[in-house]
């Protein structure tokens, strides 16, 4: 499923730089962006359509969509990373998830702008669906503690005993 990726800058506060990213929405069935363009304005902030990336949903992952939509309220997750290039965007849409699991992944890495958006209906609905039809409960299976076993003081990887000859 297509996302557009709404990007907020707003002015910051902060005397070290001079606006801060944010994504804000993300639009279902968007069409292919080249460059950024402009939504909406007002004083201190603009939005942005910056990209459209697509939603992909795997079988294996349906835990992480289940996490996510039994949270209040559920969110598509939008990645931003930052451009290492002259070339390249200061910043730009890396990917969108709706798995919670996957969210907290690339958070873990730190490197990126990790955001949840609201998830319009037309998602929630196809992610549901997905669900409905590929979600297989595992069950929990407690592993087994190995018992302990003392090791002999002659045993292998011991030093010999001093008392030996």
């Amino acid at each position: 499923m297509p996302l557009g990726v709404v990007v907020e800058r707003r002015d910051s506060q902060s005397p070290w730089q001079d606006y801060e990213w944010c994504p804000v929405a993300v639009i279902p069935g968007a069409g292919p962006v080249k460059d950024w363009r402009m939504l909406r304005a007002g004083p201190g902030w603009v939005q942005f359509h910056a990209a459209t990336l697509e939603l992909e949903l795997f079988r294996k992952e349906t835990e992480g969509y289940k996490l996510n939509l039994s949270s209040d309220p559920p969110a598509v997750y939008v990645v931003l990373r930052r451009g290492d290039e002259a070339d390249e965007p200061e910043l730009a849409p890396f990917c969108v998830t709706v798995s919670a699991i996957e969210a907290q992944d690339y958070l873990d890495a730190g490197d990126d702008i990790v955001e949840g958006v609201p998830i319009p209906e037309p998602v929630l609905a196809f992610v549901q669906d997905f669900i409905d039809q590929h979600h297989v409960e595992e069950p929990f299976v407690k592993r087994k503690q190995k018992r302990y076993k003392p090791r002999r003081p002659d045993g292998p990887g011991r030093p010999p005993h001093r008392d030996r000859a």
